[in-house]
């Protein structure tokens, strides 16, 4: 079976670019992808990985576009299965990450956390940030134990605006930002940078928005493997000594220490 990409910083078969996918709130989203086992997607944990389809954004540089712009090439997966699947690994993976796409856009996401919990795991969420109401009532509902979100550049509408490919509003993901930092749920901002777009003034717009969040990775866009071409065209990846120096320079600096085992 095609499966979705994997080299994203890390699957319901209508596709809106509205706020929200097309189905009713008790339905379970459809799963487009289903990694078993993983030891990148959770810092320090062992996990499956759930894709769901859709985005609200239209980043040029995405790696999983195709399960925006054609998410019929990846063969639906029954939830049945998946969960049955799923508790073969029960006490040898530690928990599920639900990613994308973006999975807040789905109107079940909420029941699909519960059937994981249920099953035994804790959950981890993927997002881009935009919708912070879902964030809040699944963390509300103790429906996530770990939240990792995509902080694309500086919370500016034009910056945000070439990175995310549409129009954003900013409120709502300073609103996200603000609910994880404060909110004592596990949490990790991660940022997919490219020179110029993100240069030292864009940086520190950034780290002065995650002043005291738990983390905050830096990891290199490749222009030459995203969506958008066009727009990619002229950028330049960082080396990884550069983005080992911003990691230590602007992103260790402003996220609090964390605590003892």
């Amino acid at each position: 079976m095609n499966q979705p990409r994997r080299d994203t910083p890390a699957k319901v078969t209508a596709i809106s670019s509205s706020p929200a996918l097309a189905g009713g709130s008790d339905a379970l989203p459809t799963i487009k992808g289903f990694l078993e086992t993983s030891f990148l997607d959770w810092r320090s944990k062992i996990s499956a990985v759930l894709f769901l389809p859709g985005c609200n954004f239209r980043c040029p540089f995405c790696h999983n576009y195709e399960l925006v712009s054609n998410p019929d090439q990846y063969q639906s997966l029954p939830i049945d299965s998946v969960m049955d699947r799923l508790k073969v690994f029960v006490g040898w993976i530690d928990g599920v990450v639900i990613t994308g796409g973006e999975p807040t856009l789905h109107p079940g996401l909420a029941d699909l956390c519960g059937l994981v919990k249920e099953a035994g795991f804790q959950v981890k969420l993927d997002t881009n940030g935009y919708r912070p109401w879902v964030i809040e009532e699944l963390a509300s509902a103790g429906l996530v134990d770990m939240v990792a979100m995509d902080l694309k550049a500086p919370l500016e509408p034009e910056s945000y605006r070439r990175v995310a490919g549409r129009q954003v509003d900013i409120d709502r993901l300073g609103r996200s930002v603000e609910f994880l930092k404060s909110s004592g749920l596990d949490h990790q901002f991660r940022s997919t940078i490219v020179q110029p777009w993100h240069g030292r003034r864009q940086l520190e717009a950034m780290a002065a928005s995650l002043t005291g969040a738990a983390c905050w990775s830096l990891q290199a866009m490749d222009p030459t493997t995203g969506w958008d071409q066009s727009a990619m065209a002229g950028l330049t990846p960082y080396l990884p000594e550069d983005l080992a120096r911003l990691q230590a320079q602007l992103a260790d600096p402003v996220c609090r220490p964390a605590e003892p085992a």
